[in-house]
């Protein structure tokens, strides 16, 4: 999409949005959500290679979050990108062996992780209940 068209869908002049693209002029955030929605991707879309330094200080009085958030697969950059190539396969017989690929190579991942999950839990020592606890406390009381 040209800067024109781009520039016209959300009022603005090219002019305007090369000076967003240069990084002369900041981007509010109703400009940012109305991009989005011409481009046709999440908000997330703009800030998935932004270093995670460069963030700006929490305002004073404003507390920060204690744990980061997972954000939903489907608004990542990186399932954008896959969906557009994935889509940009023309011959639907390919296509449809490449959906039944990325399936059964998730599925065979998925897999290997829940039994590698499950030899962790055999080597690790069992927990006792407390009813071996209280037989073990009387088998020392018999001695």
């Amino acid at each position: 999409m040209s800067q024109e068209k781009l520039g016209e869908a959300i009022g603005l002049t090219f002019q305007q949005v090369q000076k967003y693209e240069r990084g002369a002029n900041r981007i509010g955030a109703s400009r940012l959500y109305d991009l989005s929605r011409v481009l046709d991707v999440p908000v997330s879309f703009f800030f998935d290679d932004a270093p995670a330094g460069e963030m700006p200080p929490v305002p004073e009085g404003v507390e920060e979050e204690q744990a980061p958030v997972e954000l939903d697969p489907m608004a990542k950059r990186e399932t954008l990108e896959l969906v557009r190539a994935y889509y940009r396969v023309t011959d639907p017989s390919v296509r449809k062996r490449l959906f039944e690929l990325t399936k059964s190579l998730a599925n065979a991942y998925r897999a290997e992780m829940e039994e590698a999950a499950e030899i962790e839990g055999e080597l690790e020592e069992p927990e006792l209940e407390e009813a071996d606890l209280e037989d073990e406390d009387l088998d020392h009381e018999d001695d």
